[in-house]
């Protein structure tokens, strides 16, 4: 018996079980979540056809562009904008607090026009270099802008021309203020009143400054997944996580005992390793994510279950069980490697072809392969062959053998 080897196994077990304990719910907490997990709106919004501007590809392209930029505008956190199909574009905003006014902001045209009395339109939101919510001395809420070098020239004009007139400021055709101008503005700044709330001059100045729609998009379809629902399935996901691991968890221990032990021991690090690499990756967490956690889970025991199984033939056939466990490791990676390859080969195809909710099961699932492999060949057998070595347990009935 071998009391150091034996006591270095206990103490690397026994650090393995602690940082487990310690991080793994804050790790797990730390991952973004997704709509059906934490509630939210989700959105389908369809390009249409109009006297102005047609539909095609790069005007769909543009529109998918410009509503990204208003929803991170937004500070919204993982949100998700995807074209489906020619037209229609699919809008996942997770924890969204106001659809309405999420909705209203995403889907707005957002043309922008300054107008002379006689109703021409001199500059429009292409002129615009940036636009901010402001509260003056006054307590007003309004919209600072401020032009580019050609804009600003455009708008010296236009105020040069009519002084004592007025210049109408529409957006999508509205007026949104119709001040009077009192002397020419060289500096290529103007304000924009009339907004009710700092909240709407918010808006208002995020929609200046993604730019307007080039095509007319309306809204289709509006489902919102409220959180009561999100966390149902939250709490029903960790149930089906926590039966899972148990399960596996008793069938190592029954079927292959201290062997078995060894594999539970890598199965939690598997599970800390594959959190942290999402994490890292700032993945958002949805419910095919975890159900390709808890069946890459699988495949991580079902590697261990092939080690196994051939080092109780290797014993067999009369090697000891040093012997044993190196050949048993040995010929099985051959097998391992083919089978993961495989899964490998599936979740790069969900991933090419599928949507955003079957990408993120390829996505835990390839990670899982991965990681398991790791964790199956290096944890399990650096462990597994500490415990043999130590000679604390000579019978093979204790390795499942």
């Amino acid at each position: 018996m071998r009391w150091g080897i034996f006591s270095k196994f206990l103490g690397i077990v026994l650090a393995i079980i602690v940082v487990f304990g310690y991080y793994i719910s804050p790790l797990a907490l730390s991952i973004k979540q997704g709509l059906d997990l934490q509630g939210g709106t989700h959105v389908v919004l369809e390009a249409v056809d109009t006297p102005e501007a047609k539909v095609d590809d790069d005007a769909v392209q543009r529109v998918i562009k410009i509503i990204e930029r208003r929803i991170n505008e937004l500070g919204l956190t993982e949100p998700i904008v995807q074209r489906q199909g020619e037209r229609r574009i699919i809008v996942e905003l997770p924890g969204v607090k106001d659809p309405e006014k999420a909705i209203e902001l995403i889907g707005k045209t957002a043309l922008m026009e300054f107008q002379d009395e006689s109703g021409v339109t001199v500059l429009t939101g292409k002129d615009l270099k940036d636009a901010r919510s402001q509260i003056d001395q006054g307590k007003q809420n309004l919209v600072a802008i401020e032009f580019t070098d050609e804009g600003a020239k455009k708008f010296a004009d236009l105020t040069a021309k009519n002084i004592g007139k007025r210049i109408a400021i529409l957006l999508d055709k509205q007026v949104l203020t119709n001040p009077s101008v009192q002397e020419a503005i060289p500096g290529g700044k103007a304000v924009i009143t009339g907004s009710r709330t700092l909240e709407e001059a918010q808006r208002l100045a995020i929609l200046l400054r993604s730019g307007a729609l080039p095509i007319k998009v309306e809204v289709m379809e509006t489902r919102t997944v409220g959180p009561t629902l999100g966390q149902d399935s939250k709490d029903k996901s960790i149930k089906a996580f926590t039966i899972g691991v148990l399960a596996i968890v008793v069938f190592m221990l029954l079927f292959y005992r201290l062997s078995g032990v060894v594999a539970n021991i890598a199965l939690l690090v598997y599970v800390l390793l594959l959190l942290g690499v999402l994490k890292g990756l700032e993945a958002t967490m949805t419910l095919p994510g975890i159900a390709g956690i808890i069946l890459s889970m699988g495949v991580a025991v079902d590697a261990n279950v092939l080690i196994f199984e051939r080092f109780k033939e290797e014993f067999r056939s009369g090697k000891t069980l040093r012997a044993a466990m190196d050949a048993g490791f040995h010929r099985a990676f051959g097998t391992i490697l083919d089978a993961n390859v495989s899964v490998m080969i599936t979740a790069a195809v969900l991933f090419l072809l599928g949507s955003g909710p079957i990408k993120g099961f390829a996505v835990t699932l390839g990670l899982g392969v991965v990681i398991s492999m790791f964790t199956a060949i290096t944890v399990s057998r650096s462990l597994l062959r500490m415990l043999i070595h130590a000679n604390v347990v000579k019978n093979s009935k204790f390795f499942g053998a």
